[in-house]
């Protein structure tokens, strides 16, 4: 017999041989209503499976609201496309299906690329397995008996896969006539799955190497209501609207361009003006937060990078060496140690720190083809950049400082929710144990100065240090990885960086890494997105157009229009032989914030009538009137 606890209830007795899907149920039946899996004991597994234990079992029920539950719910639902497809495609290899963000995918190995009709074909052999409501059941072999099994099924990938497995035995699932490689837990049956899309299809390497066979990937989504299935996809349909590369096409924004390589932006006029924009008010916060503006090379010589530990650590992520006069040169991936060189060109005291250099450094990382996307993964890209010096005591209120710094940033560019992690210790690390132990507490103390909630994401710290990761939320609730705030005991250490303390003896000073936008590339891509390319007036790369009724009002579009420029706006004047409402619907597809009309009425009046990019359509005022409004309106945030 085994004595379960629900939740850290009572414990009652049950028989080992009991499932745990008839003790939820004996429990309280309401339980099964959300609940897809338990973890018992610490771990996970599948209502069908039995307790199997003697002694007290700690049983909490997995919902399928919870991170948890929801990827048993779509892991399971992995399977069924596995079967589906291997049901319609006798000449199918079955690879890997897990669950990821927002659903699941599987790749194939299958001679043709999978069409738009094929997803529809195998959709409706998911529903019709759904239907039958197989269980899944699941069992354990020996490695080689596994080894057999699939061997004889010609399953390759999965043969590939047990060898790498370290245990004695392996574990499978079934469902139907369908066998398949897996951990789990799963839920009971297909049945059990309610709402369900597949949502694409593309090319991937098998394990993400160019070096391998290129497989087709199906992507789905599942959720446990055909509502929330229809909500996501409703965001979805937005995101896709919102897609910055395709904005970007539409709004003149960049381009790239296969004559130049992949990954390398071109930022066209549009674009490149709202990146000044962005640029100036970084700069100019800056300069009021006591950070000096550096700039340094776009190369420098191997052994820098061999010092700074970037060659061990990030060797697959460096662009290949140059030889200049007998020299390895690489293309930077970092700004840190040019700007440790800055700092040690003189002697520093301790009355000099904290020290704080700030630049917009382009850097260089190589990324496989397979996964660039439009700014969001580039190989060139610009990082808005900070490295601070100071000393031990300078530490826990100059991360409290930056912090705030973060946040005020984000909130400027219209960001206002965030998730924030403290990043912990890697398995692969430099520096001392108490050194990690001292950053990871000052981060601490700062995060909950602040007040501000936060999660530990264990072992994701860089190797020189731990760091808060700050990922910003959209409009449609997509978190996005921009900022950062790292610890360095490591690079002042292995580039021999003093100061002079009040003693007058040499110390040894701790570094900030940080960056508050990240890159500006993938930063960019964000607002795009999260505006819908529909930019505040502050940002917009054309604030206002001017737009004449007939040829009569040509003189007086330009005289306006000039004195918005004079006034330091961004304004265009149209004065094309066009009707005027061609010339509005171009404006809001340019989505351009104000459109100022003017015709005969409005000349003799001294007048404009200014329309916004959403229809409004304001009263007609004076000409100086406007010019006021729009100015304070377009100032940059904080001044």
């Amino acid at each position: 017999m085994a004595r379960v606890s629900i939740s850290g209830g009572a414990p009652k007795e049950y028989a080992a041989s009991a499932l745990f899907f008839d003790i939820l149920k004996d429990h309280d039946k309401g339980l099964l209503k959300k609940t897809v899996a338990v973890r018992v004991n610490g771990q996970l597994k599948g209502l069908k499976e039995v307790v199997g234990s003697d002694g007290v079992v700690n049983v909490e029920p997995v919902s399928v609201d919870t991170k948890e539950g929801i990827e048993v719910y779509r892991h399971s639902t992995a399977h069924v496309m596995a079967q589906a497809v291997q049901s319609l495609y006798k000449d199918v290899k079955l690879a890997i299906g897990p669950a990821i963000e927002d659903g699941f995918y599987y790749d194939f190995d299958i001679q043709a690329p999978f069409t738009p009709q094929d997803l529809e074909k195998i959709e409706a052999r998911m529903k019709e397995i759904i239907k039958a409501d197989y269980p899944f059941a699941g069992s354990i072999l020996p490695k080689d008996e596994a080894i057999k099994y699939f061997s004889a099924k010609g399953e390759a990938y999965k043969q590939e896969i047990i060898n790498d497995i370290k245990d004695a035995d392996v574990s499978l699932y079934k469902q139907g006539d369908f066998t398949d490689l897996c951990r789990g837990p799963h839920l009971p049956s297909t049945g059990w799955i309610k709402a369900f899309k597949l949502t694409g299809a593309a090319g991937a390497y098998w394990r993400g190497s160019e070096k391998n066979k290129m497989l087709q990937r199906i992507y789905g989504t599942a959720f446990p209501s055909k509502s929330a299935l229809d909500e996501h996809l409703t965001r979805l349909e937005e995101a896709r609207k919102r897609d910055h590369r395709k904005l970007g096409r539409e709004l003149d924004l960049f381009t790239t361009s296969e004559d130049i390589g992949a990954g390398l932006v071109l930022w066209h006029p549009n674009g490149a003006t709202v990146r000044r924009v962005i640029e100036d008010f970084w700069k100019g916060e800056h300069v009021k937060g006591a950070y000096d503006i550096v700039y340094t090379p776009h190369i420098a010589q191997v052994e820098l990078w061999k010092k700074s530990g970037h060659w061990d650590f990030y060797r697959e992520s460096l662009f290949s060496p140059m030889d200049v006069e007998g020299q390895d040169y690489i293309v930077k991936p970092m700004n840190c140690p040019f700007h440790i060189q800055i700092y040690k060109t003189r002697l520093r005291s301790y009355r000099d720190l904290p020290v704080r250099y700030a630049e917009l450094g382009t850097v260089y990382r190589y990324e496989r083809s397979g996964v660039l996307h439009g700014l969001l993964r580039v190989r060139g890209f610009t990082q808005d950049d900070a490295h601070i010096f100071m000393t031990p005591s300078q530490l826990e209120p100059e991360i409290t400082g930056v912090l705030n710094f973060t946040l005020y940033i984000l909130k400027s560019f219209g960001f206002n929710d965030f998730d924030i992690y403290l990043s912990t210790r890697p398995e692969k690390y430099v520096g001392s144990l108490d050194n990690w132990a001292r950053a990871e507490g000052a981060l601490r103390a700062a995060l909950d100065s602040t007040g501000i909630p936060y999660a530990i994401d264990p072992g994701e710290g860089v190797f020189y240090g731990p760091k808060i990761d700050i990922k910003i939320k959209d409009v449609l609730g997509r978190s996005w990885q921009c900022s950062t705030i790292q610890v360095d005991f490591n690079l002042p250490e292995r580039f021999d960086v003093t100061y002079r303390d009040e003693k007058g003896l040499d110390s040894r000073p701790i570094m900030i890494h940080r960056a508050l936008m990240g890159s500006l590339e993938r930063f960019f891509g964000c607002l795009v997105e999260h505006y819908a390319g529909a930019f505040p007036l502050w940002l917009a790369p054309v604030q206002a157009v001017v737009l004449t009724v007939t040829e009569r009002n040509d003189a007086a579009a330009k005289e306006l229009c000039a004195k918005l420029k004079a006034a330091g706006l961004r304004a265009e004047a149209d004065v094309r032989n066009e009707k005027l409402g061609f010339k509005i619907r171009e404006a809001q597809l340019k989505k351009i914030p104000y459109q100022l009309v003017i015709g005969d009425k409005e000349m003799e009046e001294g007048k404009v009538a200014p329309r916004k990019r959403g229809g409004e359509t304001l009263e007609p005022m004076p000409v100086d009137e406007f010019v006021k409004l729009i100015v304070q309106e377009a100032r940059l945030p904080g001044r």
